[in-house]
């Protein structure tokens, strides 16, 4: 599927990207998981992926700016390395896999997460820092492949951390690196030589930004449960047709 930049691409992307960031200013991650699914109609997903990781980088700095004092570096130290190592795999794994296989994987991955995070199944005990290792590997791949690995180092990250302030800043610190190795990756591969492609991230910058802001105001007056729970079962929706794409051979 070529990338073209139509303006039926764009006032669709604006309104997806507000509603993804909108999650974002809630809970800190999700982007991707909520809006590749429903860009990947339009936009390859070897293309949006690096754009959506210059957008998830530019709102994590945002983020960290404010909160960077509140981060937990002690558990972020022993992430970031196998993050990073992950990011390697997961980027070698975007460019070699056939398009329509990463489909068929985007919507399984966005219909799982779905099921999980309504499920609301939380850890019993404190899980041990021996965890950091799978658990920086795996985001890695899944934040190079799908643009998201936010909601695995989420699940570590809260079982570590049991200050609210602390959780949201070594998040926001997390995504900041994922997504600064990403984009590093995606720049050596050339990926950010198409200018229509930047063009496009340019022209969703202001979708961001609203989506950010929308998200912190949202917080005072939403349960951030009832919200989420709501974004899931679009995730599952979303994931659901991606599925029935691939399987129409679509």
């Amino acid at each position: 599927m070529e990338f073209t930049l139509s303006w039926e691409t764009i006032v669709i992307s604006q309104v997806v990207i507000v509603a993804a960031y909108v999650v974002f200013g809630i809970a800190g991650f999700g982007t991707a998981l909520i809006s590749a699914p429903l860009l990947a109609h339009m936009v390859p997903i070897g293309r949006l992926i690096p754009i959506l990781a210059l957008l998830d980088f530019i709102a994590a700095v945002t983020n960290v700016i404010k909160d960077r004092r509140h981060a937990e570096y002690r558990e972020l130290r022993l992430l970031i390395p196998f993050m990073m190592a992950g990011s390697l795999v997961g980027a070698w794994l975007l460019m070699t896999i056939m398009p329509r296989l990463l489909l068929l994987l985007l919507g399984l991955f966005a219909v799982a997460y779905g099921l999980y995070a309504l499920s609301r199944f939380k850890p019993t005990a404190a899980i041990s820092r021996g965890w950091a290792v799978p658990v920086g590997l795996v985001g890695g791949v899944f934040s190079a492949m799908f643009g998201s690995g936010g909601f695995i180092y989420a699940l570590y990250l809260s079982n570590r951390i049991t200050a609210k302030e602390g959780f949201r800043a070594s998040q926001s610190t997390i995504i900041g690196f994922s997504t600064l190795t990403r984009i590093i990756l995606f720049l050596i591969a050339g990926i950010y030589a198409d200018l229509t492609m930047l063009a496009y991230a340019a022209l969703l910058l202001p979708a961001m930004f609203a989506g950010v802001h929308i998200g912190r105001r949202l917080t005072l007056g939403l349960t951030r449960e009832r919200f989420l729970m709501i974004v899931n079962t679009l995730l599952i929706t979303s994931g659901g047709a991606l599925i029935l794409r691939y399987l129409s051979g679509a």
